[in-house]
């Protein structure tokens, strides 16, 4: 289907920012949509922050929504909070998010299908609702939108950084102080499932800051606080100073004094704007007992 407008503001305005009001969509999805040649301006493909002026036209061709090839499934939902527009969950450790190339099935997605009547569609089909995302051996407190008008919204507040979202890690040896790891991250050509950390501009802007929470006698808890929201962000910036995640098998955090199923790394807390009421939204969760009982028997 083409949506057809026409700019009639005297004013110049940005193409993604006008479109971004006049659809439900969020600028980063008109980004996505432009890059495929889906938006055109008098009938050209320009750069998305193309500045419109009186008169011109703008054509939008929207895909045709592709059936879910994807079935409910009966897995455990952990709720924290439901309305009308969105939910917050806590997401179980080993659970991937959603399908992809090396799994179809048993995901985040299969399970919010089959307990939640209505989804977002805006981040395509195989991820219905899903504004961000955790890694799967990562616990704890997500996002879910159940409308386009939701889900906009919130995107919009992940990308000027007002959804804020904070994890405790229990990392390798004892820190001192407080302090930010930044850089670029792209994946590791040696272990493509890895990501690393460039001081030059080859990859993802991230920047993740880092408060002491306790001190150990080998090891330190960790309040993590995302700036930016790349891949194994949190993840890659501890391995790059030789700090790695207790647990994390694909950074080095494997400890033979620890026994534990799942990397500690747990996101704890999520602050956010309601997008109907605006009003500020922060919960706050306990570290699960796989965590608790690892700190519990700790020696200072």
């Amino acid at each position: 289907m083409t949506r057809k407008f026409i700019y009639n503001d005297k004013k110049i305005e940005r193409l993604d920012v006008f479109l971004a009001k006049n659809t439900d969509f969020s600028r980063s999805f008109i980004k996505k949509l432009n890059d495929e040649g889906n938006i055109k301006v008098n009938g050209n493909v320009v750069k998305a922050g193309y500045e419109l002026k009186s008169g011109d036209g703008v054509e939008l061709t929207e895909k045709e929504i592709e059936k879910l090839d994807t079935n409910p499934e009966d897995i455990p939902l952990h709720i924290i909070y439901e309305d009308d527009d969105l939910l917050v969950i806590d997401k179980q450790p080993g659970l991937v998010v959603h399908p992809c190339n090396t799994t179809k099935c048993h995901t985040l997605v299969n399970a919010l299908m089959y307990h939640i009547k209505n989804l977002s569609s805006i981040n395509g089909v195989l991820r219905p609702g899903i504004v961000h995302r955790l890694d799967k051996d990562t616990g704890g407190l997500m996002i879910v939108a159940k409308t386009d008008f939701a889900h906009k919204i919130l995107s919009e507040q992940l990308k000027d950084k007002t959804l804020n979202r904070e994890y405790k890690a229990l990392i390798k040896g004892r820190l001192k102080s407080d302090f930010a790891v930044e850089g670029y991250l792209n994946r590791n050509p040696k272990n493509r499932e890895q990501m690393i950390l460039n001081k030059d501009m080859n990859g993802k802007y991230s920047k993740t800051i880092f408060s002491i929470d306790k001190v150990y006698a080998h090891y330190t808890l960790l309040n993590c606080k995302l700036t930016t929201g790349r891949t194994h962000q949190i993840r890659a910036h501890l391995k790059s100073i030789n700090h790695p995640i207790v647990g994390d098998k694909l950074y080095g955090g494997v400890d033979k004094g620890i026994k534990t199923p799942w990397q500690l790394l747990f996101a704890y807390k999520i602050q956010f704007v309601h997008p109907r009421t605006n009003e500020t939204k922060v919960f706050e969760i306990d570290l699960p007992d796989y965590f608790l009982n690892v700190l519990n028997n700790l020696e200072y």
